[in-house]
């Protein structure tokens, strides 16, 4: 028994880490999320979308986003990943100066197998630190690559003083098979009033040219929003209510 007793405790451990680093990635399901974390949902003000972009900044496509949103009027929240942003510095202050606002998506766009919360808080902070000076503020928000929201990063947002935000309707637009209709009808089928959409203004992490679909659906998307008297715009002005701590 005793020969045991130290094997069985340092299990315990380990059950305990893993709970701790994956536990809070619970969230990314839509149902407890909406129902539990309404502020980690992106709810907001009801007469309001926040209208989100992942992955970029990316030169061959993040201008067209751009000029699309320009000629609807509509500015919206970029959540960069670092290292993107340290290749493109003057497309992350071009976003900025064009009235967007800039957001932590991460240094890198990777799935968190294992713990590793020295390098979260690390990268997240290197990255909020990039985006203070492309758009002269420090970031407000944090959104995890896939969505996959750990104690870790939980830990490293707080400690960069970010907010997290997921997303509470989605386009499914990183698919080869999207189309602007498929985006719009993804979008439709849970957005409400308060919620905030996500959509990607990169291919990086998705298949080659699947921006299209998404840019080509935003003129619709933002027009449905109109109809239903809703206001489009960047988290900034979406007041999500705060998560747990």
């Amino acid at each position: 028994m005793t020969a045991s007793r130290p094997l069985t405790l340092a299990a315990l451990g380990s059950l305990a880490a893993a709970a701790g680093h994956i536990g809070p990635a619970a969230g990314w399901l839509p149902g407890p999320r909406a129902l539990l974390w309404p502020g980690l949902d992106g709810r907001g003000d009801p007469g309001r979308v926040a209208l989100t972009f992942d992955d970029g900044p990316d030169p061959d496509s993040t201008p067209h986003f751009l000029r699309v949103l320009d000629g609807l009027g509509v500015r919206a929240t970029f959540f960069v990943l670092g290292e993107r942003l340290a290749r493109h510095p003057e497309l992350g202050r071009r976003i900025a100066a064009e009235g967007h606002e800039l957001a932590v998506h991460g240094w890198r766009h990777e799935r968190p197998w294992r713990p590793r919360p020295l390098a979260d808080r690390r990268e997240v902070a290197r990255t909020a630190e990039l985006v203070a000076g492309a758009q002269g503020r420090w970031p407000r928000w944090y959104r995890p690559p896939y969505g996959i929201l750990t104690g870790g990063r939980w830990a490293a947002a707080r400690a960069a003083g970010l907010r997290t935000v997921l997303w509470s309707a989605w386009g499914r637009d990183w698919t080869a098979e999207a189309t602007a209709d498929s985006v719009r009808a993804e979008v439709s089928a849970s957005l409400r009033g308060g919620g905030t959409v996500l959509l990607h203004d990169s291919d990086a992490t998705g298949a080659p040219g699947c921006w299209r679909a998404a840019l080509g659906a935003l003129p619709a998307l933002v027009g449905d929003c109109r109809v239903r008297g809703l206001l489009v715009g960047p988290l900034a002005e979406h007041r999500t209510p705060t998560p747990p701590e």
